[in-house]
């Protein structure tokens, strides 16, 4: 009996020393990983930072100072908050609109399902690449459709009005699978009891939506809205590859923004500076958005 709850202990120990191990080596990770470069960025976002010339030299204030009175940072900011806006609510509407759909239906759910996140999984550079091509003026699908119905010549993403939006559009159609089955998911938890209750005592479908379904899925939106802000605000790849922030800039992320600065003409500092910024506004927005959905107060 004692040598079996010697044992006992010498392996709770061993569990303890081996929880602790993995708890020091997750935060040691994440520290070198994500922590570090933080700080590296916030600090030589006041600095004149140049690897290639080896330079590294603080000039305090200056990086924001040059960035306040850039044209191009406010045009960018602007793109990004429009992007980010169009998106998500596309995104959040779409989805939430697509799931009730699927929850309502008996046969074919899962295919449907799995059809509508198949977007989800493909490579964003893949479906950037071939949204491109639909969007070609010469042979494009769409240009073919328009061309069907007497519309030629629709340069979706050479035409500064519309090359955002078709952007935008593609987005949308990629993520919004991801909404889906997130809603999908929160629909499960809505309690059939009270649908029944509600149905015998008159509710329509809309008050049944309006009193039920949606105050329950209250958390899962929050968390669909809150994820998909943090992620669109650093939109990068789909730029690149469709528009490099043209036509003239207004396809101008901030993240592209970082991206020239940095990987083109090697001002890491000024970079970091509009990196520092990015994630304010993004703290700024996610927190108003949280109080918001939570029915409190900024």
């Amino acid at each position: 009996m004692i040598e079996i709850k010697i044992k006992t202990n010498s392996q709770m120990a061993s569990q303890k020393a081996l929880i602790i191990l993995v708890s020091v080596l997750m935060i040691s990770f994440y520290s070198v990983f994500s922590i570090g470069p933080m700080i590296y960025a916030f600090v030589g976002s006041f600095a004149d930072w140049n690897p290639i010339k080896d330079t590294f030299q603080f000039i305090q204030f200056n990086n924001y100072i040059h960035l306040f009175n850039n044209q191009l940072f406010w045009k960018s900011l602007k793109n990004t908050i429009y992007f980010v806006a169009v998106v998500v609510t596309g995104r959040v509407v779409l989805g939430f609109l697509i799931a009730l759909g699927l929850n309502s239906i008996r046969k074919y759910k899962s295919m449907m399902r799995s059809l509508y996140f198949l977007p989800v999984i493909m490579p964003i550079v893949a479906v950037a690449l071939v949204w491109k091509w639909l969007y070609d003026p010469n042979i494009g699908f769409f240009q073919m459709v328009l061309s069907a119905f007497g519309i030629t010549n629709v340069k979706f993403l050479f035409d500064p009005d519309l090359a955002l939006p078709s952007i935008m559009l593609m987005t949308i159609w990629k993520d919004v699978g991801y909404a889906v089955i997130i809603f999908l998911a929160g629909l499960m938890d809505v309690p059939q009891s009270i649908i029944e209750a509600s149905e015998i005592d008159g509710a329509n479908k809309r008050q049944q939506l309006w009193n039920i379904i949606i105050p329950t899925l209250k958390p899962t939106l929050i968390f669909v809205i809150i994820t998909s802000i943090i992620s669109y605000f650093q939109t990068f790849t789909q730029i690149f590859i469709m528009t490099k922030g043209g036509p003239g800039t207004s396809t101008h992320v901030l993240l592209y923004m970082i991206y020239r600065e940095a990987f083109q003409y090697y001002r890491f500092g000024y970079a970091s500076a509009i990196t520092v910024c990015l994630f304010i506004v993004i703290m700024i927005v996610t927190f108003i958005q949280f109080k918001i959905m939570k029915g409190g107060e900024v």
